[in-house]
This record gives C-alpha cells, structure tokens and sequence, in this order.
C-alpha cells in the first residue's frame, strides 16, 4: 500500500463519520422535502418541522430515517457494562 494511503483512508472515513442533521442526510440522499412528505403522508410543513427539531420521539426519527432508506438503531453503553 503507498504510503499516502493511510492518510487519505482516514481523511474519507472522517467524512462519513461526521454528525449530520435531517436536512442534510435528505439532501443527501438526494430526496426533496416534497417527496420525503410523500413517502411520510405528511405536509411540507411537518418535514420542516422534523429537520428543525432538536427534541422528538424516536418513532419519528424512525419513520424519517426509513423514509429515506435507512435504518434507526440505538446502542445504549454504561460504564460498567
């Protein structure tokens, strides 16, 4: 492997590791809210609501994550287990 490699891998995996709000993980996979509110059966103005929310039932966040091809799991860690 060239050296540069490493360096590069890890760049690419930073990437795709940073934290993105609903928006941008709808832009992302190339959805328009008008759609997204289509798949939901729901108004413009709820996905609106959704990618501003900062607080909202994990259902939620479930059917937008599935909505948009994806799948939601939790992974709850304690310090002592």
């Amino acid at each position: 492997m060239p050296p540069a490699w490493p360096a590069r891998f890890d760049r690419i995996s930073a990437k795709f590791h940073e934290e993105m709000n609903l928006a941008q993980l709808r832009t992302a996979r190339r959805l328009s809210p008008a759609s997204l509110g289509q798949s939901l059966h729901v108004d413009l103005s709820v996905i609106a609501n959704m990618e501003t929310s900062t607080d909202m039932y994990i259902r939620t966040l479930r059917r937008f994550i599935e909505a948009t091809g994806g799948e939601l799991e939790i992974d709850a860690r304690f310090p002592d287990h």
